[in-house]
């Protein structure tokens, strides 16, 4: 990961830019730099991912303009051909160094022809204007803020722009800024044809894509690990990854020192791949120590990805405490895609694809947001091959009849499509994944909920929640959540939509808790 600050303008607090830049010096440990861009200023922390050189430091320059990126530009060794066919000419192995001349053949095009993931702006000298974009999912994170003056801001972290904007929001995923606009560029959710390839075609497509977004993203110049939980998702990265490596390939799981429910299961697809596992263990008081580092590193107040960072900030940690690993691959994104517990109560196939399209479109706010945040304050970098364009555009387009929990087995597609081929055992490949928060143990949700008891009477929580008017607190776990997020974050509640719950309007699906645990078809889940 790095870390980005665009303003421009010229500043209206240069304490507070610097305050608010030096916030997450985290996300690139090994150089900074700050840079005049026109008026403003353009700012950023490196962490040496792709061309480990100097050379390879931004702001990159061209011809007086600037450009940041915190981003991975996938197969950028043959457009890198392409421009140096049309003159250019560069100084480093640095992905992010194709952008300027990117931007100077196509201008704003650009952005819709990369295959990346990335959020980056862009200061143009020559019509003295500056844009920013961000990629189709939001992998990256990158939010804005106007000052004092009206000048906009654009920073990787909402605790970048506290107190030098008054209100801070996430950039738009697949947007680009121009001239104070936001104009989508792309929308991965948007199906213009639904494609209507019968099983065994789908399921063969969903295993090429899947196998190439995971091939991509395995190509760095630092060392590259994966985050094994035993469940379907990371389990099938982990196995793709260890057939397309020479070398084994390093895994990492986390549970409760008494009753994680993963870790055998991580333990079994470990040992089946062949990979060099290391199992972390993590006890009810680092839980309840963490809390406030984590919903201030998070910037969220959401239940669930609150508990769910519990267990993937402390297993980061320990990755960048002891190892030289600085890439992680992740299994997030797969739910949204094929499904998850609660939409097993879609009333429609209708009603499901749209329900993933929401979902894909609020992932920023999510599960996209703790895997960035618990991996890069900890220097490392998160990669989500489920996550990868190609591979997102083509399920979307699949027919949701087919998406759809008919065969008694959630995820089916994703399931059958590497069934019989070697890359997972029978038990782990069509095993029910419990949900993220308990698998790391049934407790440590547990834990949670009690220590937000012993902070709030009944009387103190009433009267808590009646301070809150977006997404009120109803527990003493998320008003706890609430106030810890006010004190780093005042007044910032609505960069995030809502709490991550299942669809109240569906039957069986009105619950009063995030965790899948309460659905009726939770069945073998969490065992």
């Amino acid at each position: 990961m790095c870390s980005v600050i665009g303003y421009c303008g010229e500043c209206a607090d240069r304490a507070a830019f610097d305050r608010g830049f030096a916030r997450t010096k985290s996300r690139g440990p090994d150089d900074t730099r700050l840079l005049a861009a026109g008026k403003g200023l353009f700012g950023f922390h490196r962490l040496s991912i792709m061309g480990l050189h100097p050379e390879g430091m931004q702001p990159f320059e061209l011809d007086g303009c600037l450009a940041i990126c915190n981003g991975e530009l996938y197969g950028f060794e043959k457009t890198r051909e392409e421009l140096k066919e049309k003159g250019y000419t560069f100084q480093s192995d640095s992905d992010c160094e194709i952008l300027l001349p990117l931007y100077f053949e196509y201008g704003t095009d650009m952005f819709a022809m990369l295959d990346a993931e990335f959020a980056c702006v862009i200061y143009d000298a020559r019509s003295d204007e500056y844009i920013a974009a961000r990629d189709p999912i939001g992998i990256r994170p990158l939010y804005y803020g106007y000052d004092a003056n009206g000048t906009v801001v654009f920073a990787s972290e909402a605790k970048n722009l506290v107190g030098l904007t008054e209100k801070i929001m996430p950039f738009p995923p697949g947007h680009y800024y121009k001239q104070g606009e936001f104009i989508r560029y792309a929308d991965p959710t948007k199906v213009d044809k639904v494609c209507t390839d019968d099983l065994g075609t789908a399921c063969g497509k969903i295993r090429e894509k899947l196998v190439a977004g995971v091939a991509k993203r395995l190509v760095s110049d630092a060392k590259v690990g994966f985050l094994l939980s035993g469940g379907l998702d990371s389990s099938l990265v982990c196995a793709i990854a260890a057939k397309e490596s020479k070398e084994p390939i390093r895994t990492f799981a986390i549970g409760m020192t008494e009753d994680a429910i993963d870790l055998k299961y991580a333990r079994q697809v470990a040992e089946f791949i062949g990979s060099d596992h290391t199992e972390v263990f993590m006890t009810p008081d680092e839980v309840i120590s963490s809390l406030e580092d984590v919903i201030h590193l998070l910037g969220t107040w959401d239940i669930t990805t609150i508990r769910a960072s519990m267990g993937m900030y402390l297993v980061c940690k320990a990755i960048h405490e002891n190892t030289d690993v600085r890439v992680l691959l992740t299994g997030e994104i797969s739910d949204e895609l094929f499904g998850y517990k609660y939409t097993d109560f879609a009333p429609s196939a209708e009603a499901f694809q749209k329900e993933a399209q929401k979902r894909i479109r609020e992932l920023h706010m999510y599960d996209v947001l703790r895997a960035d945040r618990c991996i890069s304050v900890n220097s490392l970098e998160a990669r989500v091959p489920f996550g990868d364009l190609d591979f997102v555009d083509y399920v979307m387009s699949l027919d949701p009849e087919m998406k759809m929990n008919k065969y008694n087995k959630g995820k089916y597609l994703l399931r059958h499509a590497f069934e019989g081929l070697g890359y997972l055992p029978d038990g782990i490949l069509w095993r029910e994944k419990a949900a993220f928060s308990d698998a790391v143990g049934h407790s440590m949700v547990d834990d949670l909920k009690e220590y937000a008891e012993t902070q709030y009477t009944d009387e103190a929580f009433a009267e808590g929640c009646k301070k809150y008017g977006h997404a009120r607190p109803f527990t003493k776990e998320s008003l706890l959540y609430r106030d810890i997020f006010e004190k780093y974050y005042p007044g910032q509640a609505e960069m995030i939509a809502d709490f991550w719950m299942p669809n109240k309007d569906w039957e069986g699906c009105n619950v009063d808790d995030p965790s899948a645990r309460v659905l009726s078809n939770y069945g073998d889940s969490g065992k």
